[in-house]
């Protein structure tokens, strides 16, 4: 068949008959936009006579068809409906064909000429359908969402959107003036996806879901798969077709190959938007990653990146949970990122906000006019503490979403881990309810059995696809099995949730209590240095201090800390000294390695200025950044105090009852028996010749690291020299030294 030819070379005058009038009630459905299956009355049908074309283009003067090298005007049937029968020889396939829409006044005046998007058999495949009907499409964004491609020849962009309790769905967007009249979409079966092809819609181009609900009004949603958003407070989606070429195949070869549990793992978190405000992603790679290998750093951890509309938020209010914030660049520049950070060695983790999203009415609330992604019962869908609406984890649509959403930042932007916020609210019930606020489970209990089920999806599926990643829990209560794996039943009847890591909310709260305090009460709450090691390898735990905790009242670390200037860095050095030998990887929010003495803010950021030279008290900032880099240095190096974390065998008290002194001293090993001794002294005093008891047959000690040394700030008390073993027995052990401890530090010892 030859192609169609262009309306300046084909012949006119072809005889077009009259089409069947469509009926009343399927007409007002196709222009009211609740239309289940325009295909079915738009394009191009074989008839008695030949093939009928309709088309569907409000505000047109005419519209024509260019077919088998032949222009045919079709008949104004009123409403932007235009139809004719052209006169077509009978063939097994639908003639090809192309349409001219005129919108000037004159002939000619104002054409376009246009591939029809109701010509086109549905590009989405049964597979996909089955799939996303059973909850199990892995890679839902590759199924739904706006997805460029070339479908019989023609370039243009497949439009899929779930939403089962629409009477109808359009696109509108830029490219049709944000009238979606002309674009109405086709329902597919029973799995409540609706679908459309657009020719000549490419990346770039901006788009939302004109959505018909139930009781005939419309609502224009943003695409809940949308992998490009405009920049807030402008909500629209955008078409994204990534071009990015990756370079970090070295990293990833690499990323599996040790447990990390068994790895060291330091992390920096950070506020993209404020650790240097104004910068774009492209701009952030020049200069993070530099930073924090200069200061040794095994991982940053990002503050969500997802989109979000308010900004106060943190990112912790998602809308676009398929597509990075669009306020440092877009997709491709986030990528380049992350691959920046890779190439310097450094792995990145991502705060993931699964619990709740905010309630705007562009975004997923009531997305199609029914309690689609939230739960249908309000009093389990309103989140009591945050103005939100809770996940239904109970239905399998949602919970797809949020799995696949989970699997795309590791695979689509090659996120080493995913930190869960909220945890908690998620697995409770009664989480921030009162009596008679809730209704127990099916047991009778209090425990969220939908969101125990959607957590241990979520972690085998990231694990199985993706080697090398991790999650942790943001959980903060004594849930049994959080680091569990999800097939070992604990003694309350649940399997383990499946995380790799939790963060160790108790430890931060009792070690701040306890370092709030002056040192003179600091032994009546000494216990709140060691109960940690009660629970210590109850879960694989990181110990975080991280943005919640220097925000909101609650001071920067160095603030919290009593006593003069002085006093509050050494006691910030010191308890930094004893996180980073404590059993558990550690995780440091920005600002705090460099003793920030201000509360964070996401409008400025870090307080940079400090660390200026001409600054008068630069140089006591810079000491504590040298501090933490140095800490970093000999963490790395020295796998006691890494390679057995979640091992007992990796820890055992030398002084956990000194309360009178405010002493703690302890041993970590390595895998191979290697020591490590850990002495903090939280008194404003030195302790001269203090007895250590040490394991035998090591004949001497040194020190590797004093946080009061004179280079970060400190007094410079310390043991410059080897600290020779005798004979004398101390803390039930055979041998034993008698360093000098400096005050308010912390020491670590090694085999001289």
């Amino acid at each position: 068949m030859p192609a169609p030819r262009r309306s300046d070379d084909a012949p006119a005058g072809q005889d077009v008959g009259r089409a069947a009038a469509l009926d009343p009630g399927e007409r007002q459905r196709l222009l009211h936009g609740s239309h289940h299956d325009p295909h079915t009355v738009l394009g191009a049908h074989r008839v008695p006579g030949g093939v009928l074309f309709r088309a569907l283009r409000p505000y047109a003067r005419s519209v024509a068809v260019l077919a088998e090298g032949v222009r045919a005007e079709l008949h104004d049937d009123g409403d932007g409906l235009f139809s004719g029968v052209l006169p077509l020889a009978a063939e097994p396939s639908m003639p090809s064909y192309r349409l001219l829409v005129r919108y000037g006044e004159e002939p000619g005046e104002d054409e376009v000429e246009t591939e029809d998007p109701y010509r086109f058999l549905p590009s989405i495949g049964e597979l996909d359908l089955h799939l996303i009907g059973e909850g199990r499409h892995e890679e839902l964004w590759r199924a739904l969402g706006a997805r460029p491609m070339t479908v019989d020849g023609v370039a243009g962009t497949r439009f899929t959107v779930w939403a089962p309790n629409a009477l109808g769905v359009r696109v509108a967007g830029d490219f049709n003036y944000w009238d979606g009249t002309a674009s109405p979409m086709r329902s597919l079966g029973g799995t409540g996806v609706w679908e459309l092809f657009l020719p000549g819609v490419g990346a770039g181009a901006l788009y939302k879901f004109d959505i018909t609900r139930a009781d005939g009004s419309h609502t224009l949603r943003a695409d809940p798969m949308a992998r490009r958003t405009e920049t807030p407070p402008a909500t629209a989606s955008i078409v994204e077709e990534s071009a990015y070429t990756w370079h970090d195949e070295e990293w990833l070869a690499h990323r599996a190959e040790r447990a990390p549990h068994q790895a060291p793992l330091s992390v920096y978190e950070v506020h993209l938007p404020s650790w240097r405000p104004g910068l774009t992603y492209r701009e952030l790679a020049e200069q993070l990653p530099a930073y924090v290998k200069d200061l040794g750093f095994t991982h940053v951890e990002l503050m969500p990146v997802a989109e979000h509309p308010f900004g106060g938020s943190w990112g912790y209010q998602v809308t676009g949970f398929y597509a990075p914030t669009a306020r440092m660049g877009t997709p491709d520049d986030f990528r380049y990122l992350v691959d920046r950070l890779h190439q310097e060695g450094i792995g990145v983790l991502m705060d993931w906000v699964p619990a709740h999203f905010p309630k705007d009415e562009w975004a997923l609330a009531r997305f199609d006019g029914t309690a689609l992604y939230e739960h249908s019962d309000p009093a389990r869908a309103e989140h009591p503490d945050w103005g939100t609406l809770e996940f239904n984890f109970g239905r399998t649509e949602v919970r797809n979403f949020l799995v696949a959403n989970a699997v795309y930042w590791c695979e689509e932007f090659h996120i080493d881990g995913l930190r869960v916020d909220a945890v908690a609210s998620m697995l409770y019930l009664d989480y921030s309810r009162e009596p008679g606020q809730w209704t127990p489970n099916v047991y009778g209990g209090r425990e969220n059995l939908d969101a125990v089920a959607f957590l241990q999806e979520m972690n085998a599926t990231v694990y199985r696809r993706c080697p090398g990643v991790i999650t942790a829990a943001e959980e903060s209560t004594a849930w049994d099995g959080v680091t569990r794996a999800t097939h070992h039943t604990g003694p309350g009847g649940f399997g383990g949730l499946g995380f790799g890591f939790k963060w160790n909310m108790g430890w931060m709260h009792d070690s701040l209590e306890y370092m709030v305090r002056e040192p003179f009460h600091r032994k009546y709450h000494h216990n709140e240095m060691t109960f940690s090691m009660v629970y210590a390898y109850s879960e694989n735990y990181i110990l975080p201090i991280s943005h919640d905790e220097v925000v909101h009242g609650k001071r920067s670390l160095v603030s919290k800390m009593p006593g003069d200037w002085w006093q509050q860095r050494a006691d910030h050095r010191a308890y930094l000294g004893f996180m980073w030998s404590h059993p558990g990887k550690q995780l440091l929010f920005m600002g705090q390695e460099f003793a920030q003495g201000s509360e964070w803010s996401e409008a400025h950021g870090p307080d940079w200025w400090l660390l200026d030279p001409a600054y008068s008290a630069a140089g006591d900032h810079q000491g504590v950044r040298d501090l933490v880099r140095d800490l970093n240095r000999v963490y790395t190096a020295t796998p006691a105090l890494w390679e057995l974390d979640t091992d007992p065998a990796g820890f055992s008290w030398i002084e956990g009852g000194a309360a009178d002194d405010n002493v703690f001293a302890f041993l970590r090993y390595a895998a191979d028996g290697s020591p490590l001794i850990a002495v903090s002294n939280f008194s404003p005093v030195v302790r001269h010749d203090y007895p250590i008891g040490v394991p035998e047959g090591i004949a001497a000690w040194r020190e590797v690291l004093n946080t009061d040394a004179a280079r970060y700030g400190g007094s410079g008390v310390g043991n410059p020299g080897p600290l020779k073993a005798d004979a004398a027995p101390a803390h039930g052990r055979p041998a034993g030294i008698a360093p000098t401890l400096p005050p308010l530090a912390t020491i670590w010892l090694v085999p001289a």
